[in-house]
């Protein structure tokens, strides 16, 4: 396993990305949520589901701060491409990879639904959406036209959490998961933790993950 720490000239300024190889011939590339990095749980143990199944992986550290969540969508997400774009750019031309995927938390199912999955070059990857915001209605939008498989998951305590859209979501090729009492960190438990019933959710999304890795790698 090789870990390449590197960063990238954006439009104003330099974005930074960790690049982990097994010498796969699939990338992950993974986009975290505000305060929630990469050495949070959900995104730690999905590092290590890709790495164990030999797919590489790519965490982009962008920073932003919560007042970014206040500003339209389009432009939350032209801000966070013009971060990730470099990085994908930047992997992309320096090694052959078969196929790409992209798992987002939080904010960052952003990008992946307002411009990766329109993207020909993306077309056929698959996509891992982690509480992902789906009471933004482009997002919704984009999720319900979109035609790619893969994974998501939310928590019926999540804020973001919108029972009729999660209904008519189950209609796209998208496995659809909900944690029953999860909050935005898929943490069970609102009034009061509840750590085993939370490490037993861990674990489901882990599995989920697993399998749609597991179900052809793209």
């Amino acid at each position: 396993m090789k870990v390449i720490e590197k960063s990238v000239k954006a439009v104003d300024h330099m974005i930074a990305y960790t690049h982990i190889a097994v010498g796969a011939k699939t990338v992950c590339f993974m986009f975290s949520g505000i305060g929630y990095n990469y050495d949070k749980p959900l995104l730690y143990y999905a590092t290590m589901e890709m790495l164990q199944n030999t797919i590489d992986v790519v965490h982009v550290h962008y920073m932003y701060d919560k007042k970014m969540l206040k500003k339209p969508f389009d432009v939350k997400s032209k801000m966070m491409m013009r971060d990730i774009q470099p990085v994908i750019d930047d992997v992309l031309v320096g090694h052959t990879y078969e196929h790409c995927m992209f798992l987002g938390k939080s904010i960052g199912t952003i990008p992946i639904t307002a411009d990766l999955i329109k993207k020909e070059a993306f077309r056929n990857s698959k996509i891992i959406l982690l509480t992902p915001l789906i009471t933004y209605d482009n997002l919704f939008t984009n999720l319900l036209e979109s035609k790619h498989q893969g994974l998501f998951v939310i928590g019926d305590r999540d804020r973001f959490f919108d029972s009729e859209r999660v209904e008519q979501l189950r209609r796209t090729n998208l496995h659809i998961e909900v944690i029953h009492d999860a909050d935005h960190s898929l943490d069970v438990g609102v009034d009061t933790f509840d750590t085993a019933s939370s490490i037993t959710a861990l674990a489901k999304v882990m599995e989920l993950i697993r399998s749609t890795i597991q179900n052809g790698q793209g």
